[in-house]
């Protein structure tokens, strides 16, 4: 179809921005031929109107389907372009988190600026094998299919890895050669892959420096290449270098830094080696300190310098050497300090004694004069004289800088060399793999030299680099057998001839050096002389005449001529290198000893990042007189030479791209810059390739792929038997222009656009059955909604109908109910009217007729009134007009005598005027005078008043003293009789004191009675009922006791229970953990036999030429064919002389070392094996104890238990007692209230008394037994033992209830309190003791630590020395270590030979009573049966051999025995037929037979023989399943034999009379138990890698690839990895074939006879490694996360589970291990929209990590339009909701992990005399016994 069909309405194009270089618009009406505008939408909803090209016409590129959007691959979009391509990648970047993408061939890497989990050894091991295209993008799969291609096709390979300074270049490579050091490791033990990692740091220290860009900028090109030999491990590296960045030593701009190892010396000054140097601070030298910025955040400059010496140390750099190093560098830094003075224009001085040039001077080892003249003077020699000329101070500095640049160029070439020496490998290079790490196209304001030869060599590149794409590209339309045309793509040749070519700009700028007067003006105008107006690749700047501007192919950039030929000649003046060829230092002429034989192999020009040429890979010998003309080669010349063959390397080998993008300039985490990723995108050739891919048939899909996408558009009768044709005959109906499609071999070819159009048509397709289902659905749904509204309504209308009627029926039964009442009504209403109206009238007349006579009344009693009150009236007027009267004459009166007065007062003031003055002087005279008169006549008055008192009382006085004479005779006489009464009186006073005082006294005795009886009653009452609430209390004490007696043992028997479950799995765990280490060690054990005898074999096989072989072997997997060695004491005594002779005689000095350490780590592994086993069974002893006497101890609290429910019971009756005599009392005390019951002395009173006094002291006596009680409870807490406490407690108590006596119940109490007692002690004893143990037992843990981290120690440090001294320390610890277990040994040899002693002298005293005996006994035989006796030999022998279950052979057919038996015994053949585990019983009778014979030398040696036969055996056949099954089911049945006739009484419980009888006598195998459990767990972990090795390639495509439910998952476009894959499909796994090799297994172990608790182990290790592999692959591959593929992943699980039920094995814990995977399927298809869904993912996924969570939802991808991505918010969420899940954050699940083994022991109950031995096996020479 045409393109512009495909601009319709609703379409979404691209078009260009501004800000952010594209932006996304939709097609606002459909595109028609000839329209010259677009109406377009943007996504924020601005519409737009886009004007068309008006001469290319060209429309805005087309948008691909959201579908495809964060592919893996670029080149599977269907629209090919830019904007694509740049969307892909940011939507990977920013939303997914992806760094990695295809485009075609090359590997984008965009820096993430931030560490990823990305990188462990976890995700090599995933990618390790897999197809390129199988796995996500990354760095490791690029690094995968360079190793598989190198194994492959027999092709040495490279990865070139380019991009801007900041790109991530440097940790690509780095992680490229990790990868290879992992997967491949090395072909000895000189760790070589550490090497190669070790020389990063050194690298990295002398050649990287910050930069504005990047904090560790490579300043210089590296090519590394790793070799490899014919097993294809890692015998050793060689590095190139290029484009040094001399410059940088002496000049930095600003906030950059000089190379780190200049820094790292100055941070490492103060110490003490480093004294001599005499550095300071960075800011103190020259070279260091003028980018203003010495410190880089987070990086420790000291510890820095501390990993470079360590690698230096590792890669053989001495320390002296290193020392070296540390005074050049210094000597360059101090160089930097010296300062010139100028004596005029033409000349300079150094001054005098001059510091810095004399600590330069010392450290180089060269005299200062010589140094201080050559720097300020230069030699010109000529055709007759040689002339020393002055310079000035501008080119003393520069020849200063030029010294100092050309010393550092040549240190580094010199540690490149020394680098390479220590990787160099005397073993030969088979292939090897190329890592180029090289700088990206550069264009900055200002291009110089350095630029130009950056982008020349990137035009080279590049121009490899397209005609590899092109290449392939041809391959692939040959391979699929379809025309193809020639693909136009860009060919920069004419740029490299512009150039590099004759007259090229190289050339004219070597020829304008050799010019006397040449300048870099001259330079410019031949340049514009020759190549302008003649190239269209060259121009000239319009406003310069010093530049010139090449078209390059990612851009166009300017050169500023200046400073072109001073770089390109690159000259240090000959007269200072002399002078430091004489130093006496004697690493600083070794430096310049290259300059006189061949080029230097990285040189550099003096500023920018300048070429440095190495270097042929094998250079040529100098010939005479050909040195000075090397020496004058110009910079571009070398540069120019080392591209070529660089250029030739490459050639060679087959190129893998991978291409680094810095996402912003800012070093921001995730931060996506379109505009600088577009620049990157162009300059790197990304865009080229999609250019190409795009040319010709980008979109490619296999026959079945395009089947099962468009399916859909296909209808039945289509559809043929093949697919290929029925994909040929849709093609043509849906595509009818036929060039826009081929039809190759495999694959169908499209044209750019046309899969779009097919996934538009599919769409569409799919869109008008879901229109249609949901028109159904919904016509459906509608229908069933109208009927049940009709249904409805009907149902409404009949009840509403209904309602109705009723409704009208009450309205007329209402109405005539209502005009009954109204009749009724209104005749009430019309008679209490009349009855009102009556009523009224009545009231009226009454009411009329009273007022009518209250009137009248009324008027009668007003006129009466009106008399009386005129009566009054008319007498007021009288008497006011009288009192008128009167007034008025009285005022008449008045008025006239005031006349009268004022008449007389004025002639009284006419005479007052006279004696006016007088009057004045005599005031107040007058007054005094009428109070003095006042006074005289008030005394007067008083006198004669006195006078008149006194003859009164004269009078009196007579009178009176007359009368008292008389009285006073009177009153003599009455006195008498007075005294005489007083003295009566008193007496009676008396007496009425003394009475009162009785009263008193007899009163207040009352009131104390009354008050007492009253408090005493009160008391009374109130003890009465403190007693009765105490008796209440006591009551719900007792409750309350036996409720918390029985809470308390229920809580402590779950506590105690629980606490056993928690202990016992707590025991479980360890004994896992210590299982699952000792298995560790067992495997790290058996892989160092391995090693050992590999080399051995290398060893035998160095003579002969080893044969061709291209077989890869992971580090991993490269010993499984080693064989094992048995390892055990006796042999290991023996075969010790033998091993350690065989290394001296091949004189193998580094395999002897090898071999001392591997002696060494296998009897550390022993000592530490036995040690942890005799700490399990030490625990295992405890844990028997302790269970054994907490069985003792219940009974004994039972007894205190029911004791004291008893004493309860007693203090339960008393109380009631005690309450009926209170109640008594009471009684007693209301019926009598008199006061002489209540008096102190009575009868009641007393008994009161007695009765509280008894009552207080029985009260005290039960809190006593109450606190008793409560301590006892305390302790039965803490110390009871649950079980059956309460079946005790039962018969105790009915033992107790026959005590009748008290005192027996007393002392019975105190006896149970006693031994409680003594059991706390005892308890406290045994856990003082236990505890004890626990701390020698941790004592001895952390000895054996140290002794493993002293041995290790000492390990390290052999490994630092050189090799002859490693070799000699080596056999030092070694005789040490022989001689401390010779002497261990003599003293068990000692101890031993006492046992044996004591045991043969036990055996003589029993021979002899046997012997007694059996006289004693012959005795007694009668003469009759000794005459029979010759006649029944002839039947013991018989009995004998039918029942002893014994085998006999000799001594010389051991060999045989184990031949036949073992070695020879294919399982497939004889093996069938036979009883399963016939061996193993066959070896026991052996055994049995050698044991009845007391022959130890034939046990030792049959058992051993055994073993190592077993051993071979495996090493032989061991990666065939059955063999090892076989073996695996006869070693645990061997292993079960001795324990059950070991004669132990915990492996006889099972067995018969007659099995006992068959029990081991003489010897004690123990030993040899646990050295065959040790080989069972070894063969059981090779049974599992066989496992895996037969399950790995089915997992992936059976459980995630093939669809078991199909026409589920759909398939999306693939990209060209995935067509490319190296390793050709060798036919598809489907999750029936894992399921046919799980029957296969099931029954081969079965019919083995394996037991069925190890077959559970074998199936749960099987499921395991199932679901891990899946997951990881599921982690590790955007394809697969989608709904359908959940779906597809849960059914196959559930045909796992009905497998596992199918053979009785759902309680092997298989199925838990696959919970990962089921709860990441559940997660791909469960919503992923709101909270809600955030809440139930994170509580439904607690099998899986948050990483894996976090990861599946950024994988997970929709696969039809109709799914919709997970928003990076949501994923935000759940990582908030799982911050505080405390898990692993490894991503992956590690799929090598093996669960520890156990073998639970199975006695036989087949009879061992019963056994037959088949004559198939051989073994004849056998006999029964």
């Amino acid at each position: 179809m045409a393109a512009s069909e495909l601009y319709t309405k609703y379409a979404r194009v691209w078009i260009p921005d501004p800000e952010e270089v594209w932006k996304s618009a939709e097609l606002l009406k459909d595109y028609k031929p000839g329209d010259k505008v677009l109406q377009l939408r943007l996504e924020e909803g601005k519409d737009l109107e886009y004007c068309l090209d008006p001469k290319t016409k060209e429309l805005p590129p087309l948008r691909n389907p959201d579908i495809l959007v964060g592919e893996n691959d670029l080149t599977a979009l269907s629209y090919l372009h830019e904007p694509a391509v740049l969307h892909n990648l940011k939507v990977r970047f920013i939303d997914s988190k992806l760094i990695y993408t295809y485009c075609g061939i090359v590997l984008v890497a965009i820096n993430p600026y931030e560490q990823l989990p990305i990188y462990g050894e976890d995700i090599i091991n995933a990618y390790s094998g897999q197809n390129m295209g199988d796995m996500d993008p990354h760095i490791f799969a690029v690094a995968e299919e360079a190793y598989k291609q190198m194994a492959r096709d027999e092709r040495n390979q490279s990865i070139i890895v380019s991009g801007e300074s900041g790109a991530g270049k440097t940790v690509s490579a780095k992680y490229a050669m990790r990868y290879f050091a992992t997967v491949s490791g090395s072909a000895s033990e000189a760790n070589v892959e550490e090497k190669v990692l070790a020389s990063n740091p050194i690298m990295e220290s002398i050649g990287n420096a910050k930069t504005t860009r990047n904090d560790n900028s490579s300043r210089f090109g590296k090519y590394i290449e790793i070799g490899f030999d014919k097993r294809y491990r890692i015998i050793g590296a060689n590095m190139r270098t290029y484009l040094l960045e001399k410059s940088r030593v002496v000049f930095q701009a600003e906030e950059e830094r000089n190379y780190h190892i200049f820094y790292q010396l100055c941070a490492s000054a103060a110490l003490p080696e480093f004294k001599t140097l005499r550095l300071g601070n960075a800011n103190y030298f020259h070279y260091t300190k003028q980018g203003g910025s010495p410190v880089i955040d987070g990086i420790d400059d000291a510890k820095e310098m501390v990993n470079t010496r360590q690698a230096c140390t590792l890669l053989g750099i001495s320390d002296s050497y290193q020392m070296g190093i540390f005074r050049i560098l210094a000597g360059i830094l101090h160089l930097g300090n010296v300062e010139f003075a100028a004596r005029d224009s033409d000349s300079c001085t150094i001054p005098p004694k001059h510091d810095p040039l004399t600590i330069f001077c010392d450290l180089m080892g060269v005299e200062y004069e010589e140094m201080a003249h050559w720097l300020c003077h230069r030699k010109l020699a000529t055709a007759t004289e040689t002339y020393i000329k002055p310079v000035s101070k501008l080119h003393a500095i520069n020849a200063r800088d030029a010294l100092a640049k050309h010393i550092y160029a040549n240190l580094f070439n010199w540690i490149v060399d020394h680098v390479n020496k220590a990787l160099h490998s005397t073993v030969k290079q088979h292939s090897f793999i190329g890592v180029l790490d090289i700088y990206g196209f550069e264009t900055f304001e200002i291009n110089s030299f350095e630029q130009f030869c950056i982008n020349y060599a990137n035009e080279k590149l590049q121009q490899q680099f397209n005609m590899h794409v092109f290449k392939l590209e041809q391959e692939e339309y040959m391979k699929e057998q379809i025309p193809w045309t020639l693909i136009d793509f860009y060919d920069n040749q004419p740029c490299i001839n512009l150039i590099e070519a004759k007259m090229g700009v190289l050339d004219l700028l070597d020829e304008e050096c050799k010019m006397p007067k040449g300048s870099d003006d001259t330079w410019a105008q031949k340049l514009y002389n020759t190549h302008l107006n003649k190239c269209a690749l060259f121009e000239k700047p319009r406003l310069s005449n010093k530049a010139f501007i090449i078209k390059h192919f990612a851009d166009k950039v300017e050169y500023q001529c200046e400073g072109f030929l001073e770089k390109n000649k690159d000259t240090v003046y000959e007269e200072q290198i002399k002078v430091l060829k004489s130093s006496k230092f004697k690493l600083l002429p070794e430096l310049f000893q290259d300059e006189e034989k061949v080029i230097s192999p990285t040189s550099a020009t003096s500023s920018g990042r300048v070429p440095l040429s190495r270097t042929p890979v094998k250079p040529a010998k100098a010939r005479p007189g050909q040195t000075s003309k090397e020496h004058k080669k110009t910079v571009g010349h070398q540069f120019r030479n080392s591209l070529h063959l660089l250029m030739e390397t490459l050639n060679a080998t087959t190129p893998h791209y991978v291409r680094c993008i810095k996402p912003n300039d800012f070093k921001f985490p995730f931060t996506f810059d379109e505009k600088r990723a577009v620049q990157q995108l162009r300059a790197c050739g990304v865009l080229e390739t999609i250019r190409i891919s795009a040319a010709g048939f980008p979109s490619r899909w296999t026959y079945q792929e395009f089947f099962s996408r468009y399916r859909v558009l296909m209808k039945q009768k289509d559809v043929l038997s093949d697919r290929k044709q029925t994909c040929k005959n849709v093609l043509e109906k849906l595509i009818l222009d036929k060039d826009k499609y081929q039809f190759g071999k495999t694959k169908i070819f499209f044209r750019a656009g046309q899969v779009a159009y097919l996934e538009k048509i599919r769409a569409d397709k799919l869109r008008a059955a879901c229109i249609r289902i949901q028109k159904t659905i919904r016509g459906w749904l509608m229908r069933k909604k109208y009927m049940r509204m009709r249904k409805a309504a009907i149902t409404i209308q009949r009840y509403v109908r209904g309602y109705q009627a009723r409704c009208y029926a009450k309205f007329l039964r209402r109405t005539r109910a209502a005009i009954i009442i109204q009749k009724f009504q209104r005749m009430y209403v019309v008679r209490k009217r009349y009855q009102c109206m009556r009523d009224a009238t009545i009231a009226l007349q009454a009411l009329l007729r009273g007022y009518l006579v209250r009137n009248k009344y009324q008027m009668m009693l007003r006129e009466h009134k009106s008399i009386i009150i005129q009566k009054h009236v008319r007498g007021w007027l009288a008497r006011v007009h009288y009192r008128r009267t009167l007034k008025a004459i009285v005022y008449l009166q008045c008025c006239y005598r005031r006349m009268m007065a004022k008449r007389e007062l004025k002639k009284l003031k006419i005479e007052a005027r006279s004696v006016e003055r007088y009057k004045k002087l005599h005031i107040g005279l007058e007054n005094k005078i009428m109070q003095l008169q006042r006074k005289i006549d008030e005394q007067n008055k008083e006198y004669k008043s006195l006078l008149e008192k006194m003859n009164n009382l004269e009078i009196t006085y007579s009178t009176e003293t007359e009368k008292l004479r008389s009285d006073v005779e009177r009153l003599r006489m009455s006195e008498e009789e007075a005294k005489n009464a007083t003295n009566r009186v008193l007496s009676l006073q008396e007496e009425i004191a003394k009475l009162r005082k009785e009263l008193q006294q007899t009163q207040t005795e009352k009131k104390t009675i009354e008050e007492w009886a009253d408090k005493y009653k009160h008391e009374t009452e109130q003890l009465v009922s403190e007693l009765k609430e105490q008796n209440t209390l006591l009551k719900t004490e007792k409750e309350e006791l036996n409720r918390r007696i029985h809470d308390q043992a229920k809580e402590i028997t779950e506590t105690m229970e629980k606490k056993l479950v928690e202990e016992t799995k707590q025991l479980e765990l360890d004994l896992n953990d210590e299982r699952l280490r000792y298995q560790n060690l067992l495997n790290e054990f058996s892989r160092l036999e391995e090693r050992y005898d590999d080399l051995k074999d290398e060893m035998n096989l160095m003579v002969s030429i080893p044969k061709p072989g291209h077989k890869r072997t992971d580090s991993t997997h490269s010993s499984n064919e080693s064989e094992y060695t048995f390892s055990s004491e006796i042999t290991e005594a023996e075969d010790l002389p033998l091993r350690m002779e065989e290394p001296s005689e091949k004189k193998a000095p580094l395999d002897m070392s090898l071999f001392l350490k591997l002696q060494k780590r296998v009897t550390e592994l022993e000592q530490e094996k036995q040690s942890l086993q005799d700490e399990l069974d030490r625990k295992e002893e405890q844990a028997l104890r302790a269970k054994a006497k907490e069985e003792e101890r219940p009974p004994i609290r039972g007894a205190e238990l029911e004791y004291e429910s008893l004493k309860r019971q007693e203090l339960e009756s008393e109380n009631k007692k005690l309450k009926n005599e209170l109640n008594e009392l009471q009684k007693a005390l209301t019926e009598t209230r008199s006061p002489e019951v209540t008096a102190p002395g009575a009868p009641a009173y007393r008994v009161l008394l007695d009765q509280l006094t008894s009552v207080s002291e029985e009260l005290e006596v039960r809190k006593e037994e109450v606190l008793i009680l409560r301590s006892q409870l305390v302790s039965q807490k803490e110390a009871i033992q649950p079980k059956n406490t309460m079946t005790d407690s039962t018969i105790l108590l009915e033992d107790v209830q026959k005590m009748k006596d008290k005192g027996e119940i007393a002392q019975a109490y105190i006896g149970l309190k006693e031994t409680n007692r003594l059991l706390e002690s005892q308890l406290q004893s045994q856990k003082k003791s236990h505890e004890n143990e626990l701390e020698s037992l941790r004592g001895e843990i952390q000895s054996l630590k140290e002794e493993n981290n002293r041995q290790q120690q000492l390990l390290a440090q052999n490994l630092q020395l050189p090799p002859e001294a490693r070799i000699e320390a080596s056999l030092q610890h070694e005789i040490t270590r022989l001689t401390n277990e010779n002497l261990d040994l003599m003293e068990q040899l000692e101890k031993q030979d006492k046992t044996v002693r004591k045991l043969k002298k036990q055996l003589k005293v029993f021979a002899k009573k046997i012997g007694e005996l059996e006289v004693g006994q012959m005795e007694n035989i009668s003469p009759g049966q000794i005459i029979d006796e010759p006649i029944r030999p002839v039947n013991i022998p018989r009995k004998e051999k039918d029942f002893q279950g014994m085998l006999e052979y000799k001594k010389e057919d051991e060999q045989k025995l184990v031949k036949n038996l073992i070695l020879e015994l294919k399982p497939r053949g004889v093996a069938v037929n036979l009883i399963p585990g016939l061996p193993a019983y066959i070896l026991f009778m052996c055994v049995r037979h050698a044991d009845y014979l007391n022959d130890d030398q034939k046990v030792r040696s049959l058992l051993t023989s055994t073993i190592n036969g077993i051993k071979k055996v495996l090493k032989k056949r061991g990666d065939d399943f059955e063999t090892v099954s076989f073996w695996l089911s006869n070693t645990c049945r061997f292993l079960h034999c001795l324990k059950q006739y070991s004669g132990e009484e915990g492996f006889m419980k099972h067995n018969t009379p007659r099995q006992n009888e068959h029990c081991l006598t003489n010897f004690d195998l123990a030993e040899y138990r646990q050295v065959l459990s040790d080989l069972a767990i070894q063969i059981y972990q090779q049974l599992v890698r066989v496992l895996e090795n037969i399950l790995q390639p089915m997992i992936v495509s059976g459980m995630l690839e093939h669809e078991t439910i199909q026409g589920v998952s759909g398939v999306k476009p693939t990209g060209l990895r995935k067509r490319t894959s190296s390793i050709a499909d060798e036919g598809t796994y489907t999750l029936d074939s894992i399921i046919r090799q799980l029957n296969s297994f099931h029954s081969v172990m079965c019919q083995h006879g394996m037991d069925p608790e190890l077959i559970k182990q074998v199936v749960k290790q099987m499921f395991y490694i199932i679901g891990a592999v899946t997951l990881n692959n599921l982690l590790l591959r955007k394809d697969m996360c989608s709904w359908s593929k959940g779906m597809q992943i849960r059914y196959n699980v559930s045909q796992l589970e009905e497998w596992l039920r199918d053979k009785n094995l759902m309680n092997s814990g298989a199925k838990e291990t696959l919970e990962p995977l089921i709860q990441a399927a559940q997660l791909l298809q469960v919503k992923k929209k709101t909270d809600e869904d955030a809440e139930a993912i994170c509580s439904m996924c607690n099998a899986l990590t948050t990483a894996q969570i976090v990861k599946v939802l950024n994988l997970y991808t929709p696969v039809n339009e109709f799914e919709e991505r997970v928003l990076v918010s949501f994923i935000r969420t759940i990582q908030l909701r799982l911050r505080d899940r405390k898990d692993s954050p490894q991503l992956l699940m590690d799929a090598k992990h093996i669960f520890p083994v156990t073998f639970p022991f199975n006695p036989s109950s087949l009879a061992l005399e019963t056994i037959q031995i088949p004559a198939s096996l051989g073994l004849g020479f056998i006999s029964r016994v």
